[in-house]
């Protein structure tokens, strides 16, 4: 296990790196939500970051630590897209060679993105969590640098940044409500709010048919779960062995709410007639998450992690049918 407690340092030091590449986007305050909760809640807007994604923080995080040698003798990754988005924008603006796997129900619209970006797209595993073993067997085999979308301290540590920004925007931030896949997102948040301010209460929210991580730390160990399709694609997959995020999560996630594919779809169609801003299934998530627990959050200043815009138009009319 890798020493943790140089963690807010280490996401000081990626925010310095990512500044040039990255968008600081806003906290915008939420007004139907705040007068529905009696609470202040704002929107940490990632779906407007750099290639529809608070990703591209992560990966751009851990690219520029590694040599331009690194880079230019090849990375890989599996993403179920957004990851391989952040991983492909983050080559084309510092120079290398990448391969992305995404598993074979992947986003059609992630998959094109990360080609015009540049990179390769490797279709691998039927699901996200095979994906990610067979693209870790081809990064040995081929000799290859992987690139985790979220078991790695630099990648946790981009995402971090958001939790940072989090709090210089609002420093009253008392609730922070993020979805949560392999943790990556939610264990940097975390550990950039709890950092400044320890009583940070942090809400995880995974999607009922797919949440390996709540289930997870409620075994008490890394387990695997019977997952169902979800809305909220970019949280779905196994979590690996021994992942670094596994304690990071049991550490400082407060609480944990599932949420359904129909509270998925509802918060989805809430941003769109409220905040007229297109958000993709796990923001919505985040969202549908804050309105489950709503009524304990009178008083509370909330920020809410919209992760990310990149869905489908097929599978937004899908929702919003």
């Amino acid at each position: 296990m890798p020493d943790l407690d140089d963690l807010p340092a280490r996401i000081d030091a990626a925010r310095d790196r990512i500044a040039p590449y990255v968008r600081h986007t806003p906290h915008a305050p939420f007004p139907a939500l705040s007068e529905r909760f009696d609470a202040d809640v704002r929107l940490k807007s990632e779906h407007l970051q750099v290639t529809g994604s608070f990703k591209a923080r992560g990966a751009l995080a851990k690219l520029t630590a590694l040599d331009d040698d690194v880079r230019a003798a090849g990375v890989i990754t599996a993403s179920s897209g957004n990851h391989g988005l952040g991983v492909a924008n983050a080559l084309a603006a510092l120079g290398g060679r990448g391969t992305v796997c995404v598993p074979s129900g992947a986003s059609p619209v992630k998959a094109a993105g990360i080609r015009r970006l540049g990179a390769e797209v490797r279709t691998l595993g039927a699901d996200a969590g095979e994906t990610e073993v067979l693209a870790m067997e081809a990064a040995e085999s081929e000799g290859l640098t992987y690139v985790s979308p979220y078991d790695d301290l630099d990648v946790i540590s981009g995402q971090g940044t958001i939790g940072a920004e989090i709090v210089e925007q609002n420093p009253a931030t008392d609730v922070v409500v993020v979805a949560v896949g392999g943790g990556g997102l939610v264990s940097g948040v975390a550990t950039a709010l709890k950092h400044r301010r320890p009583d940070v209460r942090v809400v995880g929210v995974s999607p009922a048919n797919d949440a390996a991580m709540a289930a997870s730390v409620e075994a008490g160990r890394i387990i695997t779960v019977d997952a169902e399709p979800t809305l909220s694609d970019g949280t779905s997959g196994a979590v690996i062995p021994d992942a670094i995020t596994f304690p990071l999560c049991q550490q400082l996630v407060d609480e944990w709410v599932l949420v359904s594919e129909d509270e998925i779809r509802d918060a989805l169609r809430l941003v769109i007639d409220e905040r007229h801003e297109l958000i993709e299934g796990a923001a919505a998530a985040a969202v549908a998450g804050a309105v489950k627990i709503g009524d304990a959050l009178a008083g509370r200043n909330v920020a809410i992690v919209s992760c990310g815009a990149n869905i489908a138009a097929a599978t937004l009319a899908r929702a919003l049918g």
